[in-house]
């Protein structure tokens, strides 16, 4: 009997060289360092900003508007701004993105085009946000008239987080097995009607991660808005005048009250106004997608 057969039936019960468990320990040891390193930055995080914000932030902060003369530190402008921002943003990037990526996977066949796009949404995803800013104030502000405008703001994000989308939501496409598709045209569906009743609902997480994704980097994103939306700080009496005039956001607020004020006060708080804005979208999302996924 060789040396390979005598040590088959000790691996088929279980049992691992001292050097190999000690390998394994190592590994299991590390990574369980590598988590608790990571959560204890988060939480470090989350800690020092409650701390420092709850000392400014109240609800006469997140409730008016700021006035010199009345001495009132108010972000409610930059609060609805956010959120004009955000849903302005998803409206016209999602559409495209997804559709970009349905197109990319289900229809086109592999070759140059689908390389090319691929490319290119690799390469527009690393771009810095603040070559956007510069190209959305050319294009946006400047050729089409738009002038530094909240509307031009989300423009410019919309086509910022094209790429986000389009390579979550196509990836997300990827994980729908070709069975799905082969047993919805089998029963006499066409291409589309697979897609649109077999494969979106099964991939519906993965799109929403994608969304997630961008509305973080929407409501982080700073140095694009003040080369296209501006920093004003105004409640405007109609949704037109609104979408046609300078709209600073919550991170734009966060950067001019600290950079350019020194307010670190008044930074915390809006920082932390930042934080809980992200937490409750993440969990409306995640709402959104524990519905879609009880439909199915």
């Amino acid at each position: 009997m060789d040396k390979n057969s005598r040590t088959a039936p000790s691996l088929l019960k279980g049992g691992l060289s001292p050097k190999r468990k000690l390998y394994g320990a190592v590994l299991k040891n590390a990574s369980r360092l590598c988590a608790a390193a990571v959560g204890l930055l988060g939480a470090e995080m989350l800690v020092f900003m409650l701390i420092n914000g709850f000392e400014s932030l109240s609800w006469k902060v997140v409730t008016s508007s700021p006035s010199i003369l009345k001495k009132i530190d108010g972000i409610l402008p930059n609060i609805l701004n956010t959120l004009y921002i955000i849903l302005l943003s998803l409206l016209i990037s999602l559409p495209l993105g997804v559709g970009a990526a349905i197109y990319l996977n289900e229809y086109a066949r592999p070759g140059r085009l689908t390389a090319a796009v691929s490319f290119a949404a690799e390469t527009l995803a690393g771009i810095p946000s603040i070559l956007y800013g510069l190209v959305g104030m050319l294009f946006f502000c400047q050729l089409l008239g738009l002038k530094s405008s909240l509307l031009a703001g989300a423009l410019t994000l919309a086509v910022m987080i094209l790429p986000t989308l389009l390579r979550t939501a196509q990836e997300a496409l990827k994980t729908v097995p070709d069975s799905y598709r082969e047993g919805a045209m089998a029963l006499g569906a066409t291409r589309w009607a697979a897609v649109r009743t077999v494969v979106l609902p099964s991939c519906v997480d993965g799109i929403l991660t994608g969304c997630i994704l961008a509305v973080g980097r929407i409501i982080g994103e700073s140095a694009a808005l003040l080369f296209t939306a501006g920093s004003a700080a105004v409640l405007m009496d109609s949704l037109y005048r609104t979408l046609t005039s300078s709209a600073g956001t919550l991170s734009v607020a966060l950067y001019v009250e600290v950079a350019e004020r020194g307010r670190f006060d008044l930074g915390f708080a809006i920082a932390l106004v930042l934080l809980l804005l992200a937490a409750v979208i993440n969990l409306a999302a995640k709402a959104v997608g524990k519905k879609c996924r009880a439909r199915r």
